[in-house]
């Protein structure tokens, strides 16, 4: 298996000097190459640049501009271009499909948060083993860095990244040959039915909890936005003041607060789950469908104007969806289960909570529910939680769980 392990780094300030530059000096790369691929286009002879062609042109690059580019790796700049690489061929498949294209954009250097190194050795050395009591890891142009291995690595270490959050560092290790961690079998299954006003219910009754943790910080972040909003949006990095630097950072560790007690839920609840059931079934959701805003409705007796489209409870809809992390939960959830040799099954999320789950009815309506946690089948009077409903039937189609008698 392949997995990625990600450790906070404790550089000092020297090494964070470098680290700034290192980032500054890959970001100036990329913008320069994404600018280089927009001239070519723009000329009239609509010449193609690919990332063979720029790759090519880095040995130049270097040895033009020692101090800044030929001091840091070279695999990383390629690194650095191959990303850019991947941005255009991501958004001429957009353009094929008809989804909304998405021009790479140029970033700023408060937006360009990670260099990869592709090969642990070229350009960076994990040099960490079982029985040293310091861990550091060397990156080239910066030096041994020491790294808070809260856990060991297993497997081979393949690429190495450095990444920005905040004021703090981080150090992602990703390896293959990772072995399995397979637990004893339980005898349970489960279907598990994501929602808003409860996270998570299973196919069994039990209710996990919704924390709400964007909700619980919106006081604390609409302040932090406030004062930011007091000054010009558009300052260059180097003429902002100390409290407009204040004030950004603020909302910055706040939305980096949010983000890690949202991750470190989505780890305990789905390691429950694991624990605890053989096999798991979940809606296949399609979040981006799901918090998409509704069409505007055209007046068709007054030109210009529009009918209410419940855009506004939409918009909150969409908020505590987005807060809940269902994306986020899911990709944790298939990591561990396939760690722990448990089974995972997607099924089709349509009409999960309006189903009848009796084995002699159902009944599909949208009247069976009558409410956000009330299920009552028009048909044959079952009654039930809905939440308790959608994942019944979750696991009926996935054919871990039985109809009800």
């Amino acid at each position: 298996m392949i997995r990625a392990y990600k450790f906070l780094l404790r550089p000092t300030k020297r090494q964070q000097a470098s680290l700034v530059e290192m980032l500054r000096d890959h970001c100036s790369l990329y913008n320069a190459a994404l600018q280089e691929r927009r001239d070519a286009y723009a000329h009239p002879s609509k010449t193609k640049i690919r990332y063979g062609d720029q790759s090519a042109q880095l040995k130049e690059i270097r040895s033009f501009d020692p101090e800044r580019q030929g001091r840091w790796s070279f695999s990383s700049q390629q690194a650095t271009l191959r990303r850019l690489d991947k941005a255009f061929q991501a958004f001429f498949r957009r353009v094929k499909t008809g989804h909304k294209p998405g021009y790479p954009r140029f970033r700023g250097v408060g937006r360009f948060d990670t260099v990869v190194f592709p090969k642990d050795g070229d350009g960076c050395r994990w040099d960490s083993t079982p029985t040293d009591a310091v861990t550091r890891v060397r990156f080239q142009g910066v030096g041994h860095v020491r790294v808070h291995r809260h856990r060991p690595i297993k497997g081979r270490v393949k690429t190495v990244s450095v990444k920005r959050e905040g004021d703090r560092w981080f150090v992602v290790v990703a390896c293959d040959q990772v072995p399995a961690q397979p637990l004893e079998p339980t005898g349970r299954v489960a279907g598990i039915d994501m929602g808003v006003a409860s996270f998570l219910t299973t196919s069994e009754g039990e209710h996990v909890d919704n924390p709400r943790f964007l909700a619980r910080s919106a006081q604390k972040l609409a302040a932090a936005q406030r004062d930011l909003s007091a000054f010009p949006q558009r300052v260059k990095a180097k003429n902002r003041t100390r409290k407009h630097r204040a004030a950004q950072a603020r909302v910055t560790q706040l939305h980096a607060k949010v983000r890690r007690q949202r991750v470190d839920h989505h780890h305990k609840a789905a390691l429950d789950l694991i624990r605890r059931f053989d096999a798991i079934a979940h809606e296949r959701l399609n979040i981006a469908g799901m918090t998409k805003k509704p069409a505007p409705k055209p007046d068709p007796e007054q030109q210009g104007a529009f009918l209410p489209n419940n855009a506004a409870a939409k918009a909150g809809l969409n908020k505590s969806i987005m807060d809940a992390g269902w994306g986020v939960f899911l990709g944790i959830l298939a990591h561990k289960a396939e760690s722990a040799g448990r089974e995972l099954t997607p099924v089709d999320a349509r009409n999960t909570s309006r189903t009848c789950p009796r084995q002699s009815c159902g009944h599909v309506s949208a009247d069976n529910r009558t409410s956000q946690e009330k299920f009552r089948c028009v048909r044959c009077g079952y009654t039930e939680h809905a939440d308790r409903v959608g994942a019944v039937n979750v696991g009926i189609r996935a054919g871990l769980v039985l109809p009800v008698a």
